[in-house]
């Protein structure tokens, strides 16, 4: 876990998740246009993170789990398979976004669709490559704390995998709160929505490439 490009890669994708309007800070920005104050875009922004790491935990908790009973070998076969058949999922579905929520939506309401949005855009994929190569770090770290005449059993992998799922998750959803706080109280103060009319990159194309092309490199690269 002492690899600082990994973390930097995990802040960097947290970040291109808060760069995409559809996770959340567009949602934000209407709901203080709606109420004319900036305090709406502001109160938003935390379910809407929440949701987003609550999708990623999911996804990390499940990986934890899966490593306990296949082997190695094996993950690194089904990680860049699930990352190239949801990036082509993503191009064969294409971008409309079926998900709705009132505008009137409270911490409840924006959380439950933050977390489906992420769920639906399969946010938390993208990172079980670097958590790969977090585990077994982790693990070892564990390992020296359970103290001497400790064995990596079950569960002294599994506390090393939790440790590391733990910090993948905070310091993704940190990156995306950054982002979509700066660039929601922006386009409210300033930029305005027109930004997204004059030419917003298509982000959701942007996204199942780097599933696809991130998959493919781990393939060859792995």
């Amino acid at each position: 876990m002492d690899d600082p490009w990994q973390w930097l890669a995990l802040a960097g994708l947290g970040a291109f998740h808060g760069l995409n309007p559809a996770m959340g800070w567009l949602f934000a920005v209407a709901l203080g246009l709606q109420e004319g104050r900036r305090g709406a875009v502001i109160r938003a922004l935390p379910p809407i993170a929440l949701g987003h790491a609550l999708s990623v935990l999911v996804v990390v908790a499940g990986f934890a789990i899966l490593q306990l009973v296949v082997t190695a070998a094996l993950l690194k076969l089904v990680t860049p398979s699930l990352l190239i058949g949801f990036g082509l999922y993503r191009l064969a579905r294409g971008y409309r976004h079926r998900l709705r929520v009132g505008m009137r939506a409270g911490f409840a309401g924006l959380t439950l669709w933050s977390f489906l949005m992420a769920s639906a855009h399969g946010a938390g994929l993208m990172i079980l490559p670097l958590l790969l190569g977090m585990l077994a770090p982790a693990q070892l770290m564990a390992l020296s704390l359970c103290g001497p005449g400790v064995e990596m059993t079950g569960p002294v992998a599994a506390l090393g995998s939790a440790a590391a799922g733990l910090a993948v998750v905070l310091v993704h959803m940190a990156a995306m709160l950054a982002v979509i706080a700066v660039i929601g109280l922006a386009v409210f103060e300033t930029v305005g929505l027109g930004i997204l009319r004059r030419g917003w990159v298509n982000f959701d194309l942007l996204w199942a490439g780097a599933l696809i092309g991130t998959g493919a490199g781990f393939l060859l690269l792995g």
